[in-house]
């Protein structure tokens, strides 16, 4: 996260939810804020971080009704933001109204086809018969990977990369995590796509933007082409010649 957020630049991001993630600490735009969603109390600053590096928990709102202007965002950072969501399409769609034309996502999210995802089903199953409690905090929904990105793409979102991590199941014994560990040593090489979280980049595509310019724009051009030669030509002919 810290990598891929200072190497994006515009003027205001905005995280939404999870403020225990400092997820913009690093990036270096001069107006960040942390939204908090109004069902969320808000948390004291971290004391660990230094007071350069704090962003302000500064907004208190509905994730599916953002208070921002349309197209005044450069980037929106959603750490599980989607999994808490009532509405995760709606907070989507509010996001992308939001963001500027070539705006950027950035989404960690939870994987279903994942040890991660296994463990949590069978624990839940096993709670509602009162046989244990979930591996996870509770979430509504977890969304997997390929699913979101069909989402964003029908929301004209581009799609930058994504990394899946976490290939160790989830064990509250530090030991059993030390055994498990050759797991995450292999499970980027042999099975990348089973990772328990994963990590998405997406850019807001320009609608109706030209890529070819008009006819009138390019007969100009070459209207002017010939005069452009002969006045860089011109000084060199004199040179040749002997001139001033």
């Amino acid at each position: 996260m810290d990598r891929t957020v200072g190497d994006l630049f515009g003027f205001h991001a905005v995280q939404l939810g999870l403020p225990q993630l400092e997820a913009l600490a690093q990036n270096r735009m001069p107006h960040r804020w942390v939204a908090l969603d109004r069902a969320a109390a808000p948390l004291p600053e971290p004391p660990g971080a230094a007071p350069d590096a704090r962003v302000p928990r500064a907004v208190l709102t509905d994730f599916e009704a953002l208070p921002f202007e349309t197209h005044s965002l450069d980037l929106v950072v959603l750490p599980h933001t989607l999994e808490l969501s009532r509405d995760p399409h709606q907070t989507l769609r509010e996001v992308e109204r939001v963001l500027v034309p070539e705006g950027k996502v950035v989404v960690l999210g939870l994987n279903p086809a994942s040890l991660w995802g296994v463990q949590q089903r069978s624990a839940s199953l096993c709670s509602r018969l009162g046989l244990g409690t979930d591996v996870l905090p509770p979430a509504r929904d977890m969304i997997g990977y390929w699913r979101l990105r069909d989402w964003l793409r029908l929301l004209s979102f581009d799609i930058e990369g994504g990394r899946f991590g976490c290939w160790r199941p989830a064990l509250r014994s530090e030991l059993w995590l030390e055994r498990f560990g050759w797991m995450e040593r292999s499970g980027e090489r042999w099975w990348p796509v089973l990772g328990a979280a994963y990590f998405l980049v997406a850019t807001k595509r320009v609608r109706g933007m030209r890529l070819i310019n008009p006819a009138w724009k390019g007969r100009q051009a070459t209207q002017r082409a010939p005069a452009v030669a002969a006045s860089r030509r011109q000084p060199l002919g004199r040179r040749e010649g002997g001139g001033s």
